[in-house]
């Protein structure tokens, strides 16, 4: 009896355990879910408004616009080098490379953006502008220089890989091509019938078959 309920009870705290951490593992989901969803409308929201900003003439079209370049040169190359990276492991050191990147462009979109918030005076904004205009200039040409490379780097690639399978594409059509049939290759005798395998099927002479008589 005491064996029975021992395992009752053992059998209740690892079902109360396994139920404590489904949930735990469903609601870890469901703040992940709910982190990502954020992030996919503010990140929505700061786009609209960016594109809305970057049309407007003046200092603060040219920091909207500044901005709006900054971030689309790195998510452009961000998507070549990891569809590279699903077939060119090569490519991941170039995507720990962006990474960093994408760190220094952070800093500097922070910049950019609190200088139009936190300073009323367009004329300072104007005066700080070049200098951060130059760093973003530079984050763009090394996004760029990923981009092409991991650009070329594919073509070369697939002009690789095409001329290899046109090779074995000659070389099967060359074999193709000097085929000859049975009757025109060495030793074949003109117009003979092949004989059946022997087998089940094959219309051998079964034992003992045209010996009565």
């Amino acid at each position: 009896m005491e064996i029975a309920v021992a395992v009752m009870v053992l059998t209740f705290l690892v079902f109360v355990a396994l139920v404590v951490r489904t949930a735990r593992s469903v609601k870890r989901r469901a703040e992940r879910a709910g982190r990502e969803l954020r992030h996919k409308v503010n990140r929505t929201v700061s786009e609209a408004t960016l594109a809305a900003r970057a049309v407007q003439p003046g200092v603060l079209g040219e920091v909207a616009r500044t901005r709006k370049e900054l971030r689309g040169a790195l998510e452009g190359t961000r998507g070549v080098l990891r569809t590279g990276a699903a077939d060119d492991p090569g490519l991941r050191e170039s995507l720990a490379l962006l990474d960093q990147l994408y760190g220094h462009a952070r800093q500097l979109d922070g910049e950019l953006g609190a200088l139009v918030a936190g300073e009323p005076d367009r004329s300072v904004v104007a005066a700080r502008l070049p200098a951060l205009r130059e760093r973003a200039e530079r984050i763009v040409r090394s996004a760029g220089s990923l981009r092409s490379a991991a650009l070329e780097r594919a073509h070369r690639h697939d002009v690789d890989a095409l001329d290899a399978l046109h090779a074995q594409i000659e070389v099967e059509a060359s074999a193709l091509r000097h085929w000859a049939p049975a009757e025109e290759r060495p030793g074949a005798v003109p117009g003979a019938v092949a004989e059946p395998e022997p087998g089940i099927e094959g219309g051998g002479k079964r034992p003992g078959a045209g010996e009565r008589g």
